[in-house]
């Protein structure tokens, strides 16, 4: 019964995963406004939606491709495999290659940096939202004085794409657990 239910959970993961990985995860904008004496210049310096795959077509293009690379490996290709192999496995049920196989993604679930990648983009969100600096000077131009006043607000937000993989890397990670769990009892059955 664990095996098949850690099998859709699987499943359901790997539905979530789509979209987690095509939608955006991350939000960031960026404002500077400038006020001399009364009136205020405002531009925007960013304004980015990034999903996953953005993130690593970006990273790619501006030339940090072995950051692209160790993403797109263990964050996309990984689970991927994870996921094909405990369907494999599934259908491979009380065999030897059954429980190579789940004790394969046993340990490739390790190398998987799916889950680390959800907590660093919410800690990227964190410490980032709301970040407002502000320096104010005093010019003097030709004995008149001016009160300068710089500003910078940084905004930055979870998107839809990060609670999907969220979702996704916590019914991997318990699909599999359960997948591993029914095939331990079975051994013991046998």
């Amino acid at each position: 019964m664990k095996t098949h239910f850690g099998f859709y959970l699987n499943l359901l993961a790997i539905l979530l995963f789509i979209p987690g990985i095509l939608l955006p995860m991350f939000s960031l904008s960026m404002d500077v406004s400038a006020t001399i004496a009364g009136p205020a210049l405002t531009s925007e310096l960013i304004n980015k939606e990034l999903s996953l795959l953005t993130t690593i077509q970006e990273l790619w293009q501006n030339d940090r491709i072995l950051v692209s690379v160790l993403i797109f490996i263990f964050s996309i290709c990984i689970p991927l495999l994870k996921t094909a192999l405990v369907a494999w496995s599934y259908f491979k049920r009380k065999t030897q290659l059954e429980r190579k196989i789940i004790s394969f993604v046993g340990a490739i679930g390790k190398w998987s940096m799916a889950d680390v990648f959800v907590v660093a983009i919410f800690l990227a969100v964190l410490s980032t939202n709301h970040a407002e600096t502000a320096s104010q000077q005093t010019l003097s131009i030709m004995g008149f004085k001016l009160n300068l006043m710089i500003s910078s607000e940084t905004l930055s937000a979870v998107g839809p794409g990060f609670y999907f993989f969220c979702a996704y890397c916590l019914l991997s990670l318990v699909g599999t657990q359960l997948s591993q769990s029914g095939l331990n009892k079975s051994q013991l059955n046998d």
